[in-house]
């Protein structure tokens, strides 16, 4: 199995300075190996001292793909599957932090799914191979996606600088990881302001086939 590459460097605004115990902002640039090109919507976060609540959400689908792409959520979660589509779909996963499957339907499910562990949960469509979503499911409230520049700005609690004095965990995933089941996991200095996170990725999907592995891996079930 191919190994993913991933480098990370940390940047001290001053390096010098010993590691701070109090709340601060860290800066995180997500680019892509060996180009230094940016990663959009990547997922980025730290453990907090703090569980986000809930949300009741949606992820609807429309032009037979999901929307959005990539929806990130606190643990316990309620998800709608809206079908705006004027065919059916069948909505599924088999991923540890979630299985599930929708039968055939058209307008809405019966109930929401509710995302009660934390992990990527990768969604598919029975009808249409080429369908594929995420769910990022967390246990932190410190959580961001980066913009189109590969930039996403997260605060970090003071709780978490003053036990982690040494370093602190960051934890960066995206959908065309090599190895998308889990993120890249880092420890940084607690003094870090600014991190660039470089990660090798598979190409964009070229074609509606190209995900058929996954329809491949549900029909065995």
């Amino acid at each position: 199995m191919k190994t993913s590459t991933v480098t990370l460097t940390a940047l001290l605004s001053m390096p010098a300075i010993p590691a701070i115990t109090s709340g601060h902002e860290l800066s995180v640039s997500v680019r892509l190996v060996g180009s230094d090109a940016p990663v959009a919507n990547a997922v980025v976060s730290v453990p907090s001292g703090l569980r986000p609540d809930p949300v009741i959400t949606e992820i609807y689908q429309k032009d037979r793909a999901f929307h959005p792409h990539i929806l990130v959520v606190p643990i316990g979660s309620s998800v709608d599957f809206p079908n705006r589509d004027n065919t059916q779909h069948h909505v599924y996963s088999f991923s540890p932090a979630k299985t599930f499957n929708i039968e055939l339907y058209a307008d809405r499910p019966a109930a929401p799914i509710i995302f009660d562990k934390p992990g990527i949960v990768e969604l598919g469509c029975n009808i249409h191979d080429h369908m594929q979503g995420f769910v990022v499911v967390t246990d932190t409230s410190t959580f961001g996606q980066t913009n189109e520049h590969g930039q996403v700005t997260l605060p970090i609690d003071p709780g978490v600088a003053k036990d982690n004095q040494g370093s602190i965990t960051l934890n960066v995933w995206h959908p065309r990881l090599l190895d998308n089941t889990h993120p890249v996991t880092r420890e940084i200095g607690n003094g870090s302001q600014t991190v660039v996170v470089t990660l090798d990725l598979e190409p964009a999907p070229a074609t509606e086939g190209s995900l058929d592995r996954l329809q491949q891996r549900f029909r065995k079930l």
